[in-house]
């Protein structure tokens, strides 16, 4: 994997900042002295520098005018508080500042808006924003980001964006108005499969496994059934027909799931889920 070649700020020490940090620094795209984190929570800061050996840092201007590539890596509620202290400091730039914002939800423009406002149009080139959204399995480097761009990003801060978050996993650009569907199948998504496994889990358990052999049971058949896929050249409609003979156990399980309207039902979830995320950008 190539080698970023600029020092790197996280505004935010949370979960998929620290997944990102670890990927970018396990995968060696960026070494530990070139990673620069701010946080209000000292403690967190203090943890992080002793795991990854990063610069640490409570003030997140002096990270952002140190460092070329900012992620803006808080939570969707603390962005704007986050993007006005900067904002009130910007007096123009003296060099290009990349923008990576990995918080579900916040548009480009929202981002804009705040950060662009004491910036004439030169500046505001200077200062192109990706907006991504990655998913929590980042944190094991099997991550799945989707990522856009405003238009000051050149195909240069494209990649420069796809090689960080593919030090995470994999990554596919979109356009912005995809984003809220992005999140509510790939960033929520996870959340699904943990409650089909919680639910298979139950049922092993309801069943008469005690609960490590129903987990065991449940965690490998997922495993496989994924392996499967990945390596079939048949669809997932097709390989579940495969399993279901007629008259049989697995027919008798999607009765069931049939009758309480269960793929209807992940379906709507999912939509609820994307227009939730329209809700959140003010969309």
């Amino acid at each position: 994997m190539n080698k970023l070649e600029e020092e790197i700020g996280f505004i935010g020490g949370g979960n998929m900042g620290e997944a990102i940090v670890g990927a970018l620094i396990r995968s060696g795209v960026s070494n530990p002295e070139e990673i620069y984190i701010s946080d209000i929570n000292r403690a967190r800061l203090d943890l992080l520098a002793e795991k990854f050996g990063v610069v640490t840092t409570e003030d997140s201007m002096k990270l952002f005018d140190k460092c070329r590539i900012i992620v803006l890596a808080v939570k969707p509620q603390q962005m704007n508080p986050v993007l006005s202290h900067i904002a009130e400091k910007l007096n123009g730039l003296s060099e290009k500042k990349l923008i990576i914002s990995i918080a579900a939800g916040i548009s480009m423009e929202s981002i804009e808006g705040v950060l662009y406002a004491p910036l004439d149009n030169e500046s505001r080139k200077k200062m192109p924003v990706v907006r991504v959204m990655p998913n929590t399995p980042a944190l094991v480097l099997s991550g799945m980001s989707g990522m856009c761009g405003n238009r000051f990003a050149t195909d240069e801060d494209i990649s420069m964006t796809r090689m960080i978050l593919e030090a995470t996993g994999d990554v596919i650009e979109f356009r912005e108005e995809q984003m809220d569907a992005v999140t509510a199948m790939s960033g929520s998504g996870p959340a699904y499969v943990f409650y089909l496994v919680e639910s298979m889990i139950d049922a092993g358990i309801h069943l008469g496994f005690d609960p490590a052999d129903a987990s065991a049971l449940t965690l490998k058949t997922l495993n496989g059934a994924l392996k499967l896929m990945e390596e079939s050249s048949d669809t997932p409609e097709t390989l579940r027909k495969k399993v279901t003979s007629p008259g049989g156990t697995t027919e008798a399980a999607f009765k069931v799931l049939g009758k309480y309207g269960v793929k209807e039902s992940i379906i709507e979830a999912i939509k609820a889920a994307a227009e939730r995320s329209k809700e959140l950008s003010g969309q």
